[in-house]
């Protein structure tokens, strides 16, 4: 298994100008993921978390729905060279699995979160939480400010310039967790997976910040751990908003300094009203 990065060889060329050189690449390289043995998916993602990418994927893709419905995870360790890019999940009892999932086995790419799902029905995975009444409340002023917090913490990013990150915020704008990789799906696999780890879901009263555009599988990766909000640097989808409104999940887009669009549940972002001595 790689490390996160690696070091390529290139020509750099400038005009007229041509020198050798090196640059920092993200590493990206496949990951299969096994239930009892038996390989499931493959997804292509940046080497790191891999536990909580695991945790992340299973649990949004509706497999399991706590994360202590996973008894066990370890890589498939052997003399094969790829053995730290296999990894084994062994489910509790009462997990709902595989037939529950509602998708086959199937290989993603680094951008394609929804590539294996058995039918256009299954992609609307029923999350065992609900959104609509959760209590959070943004500011426009709060949410202004994540983008900043978020690109501080990207230290991956500082050194390659090539991969997404997903953070996660509490009510008052704190960085929680963030992850980077190559896909974005699966920097929000690891935050939810992170989460789903330590036993804090539902995440409740908490917004989760894409570095890139919001697509429908962010969303419904938000709702399967009981995320309320949802935040992006650039566009949704059509589908993503359509999910977000019958959700009832604020989902803003373009989120760039004082300047953002709120393409559903608007009604939770509000200016806060300070209050006053009688």
């Amino acid at each position: 298994m790689a490390g996160v990065t690696v070091q390529r060889a290139l020509v750099r060329i400038a005009g007229d100008d041509r020198s050798n050189g090196f640059d920092t690449l993200v590493a990206e390289e496949p990951l299969e993921i096994r239930i009892d043995g038996e390989a499931v998916a493959v997804t292509m993602r940046t080497p790191g978390n891999d536990f909580e990418l695991a945790a992340g994927f299973l649990l949004t893709e509706g497999v399991v729905e706590r994360g202590d419905q996973i008894t066990e995870m370890r890589y498939c360790t052997g003399d094969e060279p790829q053995q730290y890019n296999q990894l084994t999940v062994t489910l509790a009892a009462d997990a709902p699995g595989m037939a529950a999932s509602g998708f086959r086995n199937f290989t993603t790419t680094s951008s394609c979160g929804l590539c294996g799902k058995a039918s256009i029905d299954a992609v609307r995975t029923r999350s065992p939480y609900s959104v609509a009444d959760d209590p959070l409340r943004l500011s426009p002023t709060i949410l202004a400010a994540l983008p900043a917090r978020l690109r501080e913490a990207q230290r991956v990013f500082d050194a390659t310039g090539g991969l997404h990150a997903a953070g996660l915020f509490d009510a008052q704008g704190a960085l929680v967790c963030m992850r980077e990789d190559v896909g974005r799906h699966n920097a929000f696999d690891k935050v939810i997976g992170w989460a789903a780890l330590e036993g804090r879901l539902p995440l409740t009263s908490h917004v989760i910040l894409a570095s890139g555009r919001a697509g429908f599988e962010l969303v419904q990766k938000a709702l399967m751990a009981g995320i309320p909000a949802l935040a992006a640097v650039s566009a949704p989808s059509s589908l993503a908003v359509e999910l977000a409104d019958e959700a009832g999940m604020p989902l803003v887009g373009f989120l760039r300094r004082e300047r953002m669009n709120v393409y559903a549940g608007d009604r939770r972002v509000t200016r806060l009203k300070l209050r006053t001595a009688d």
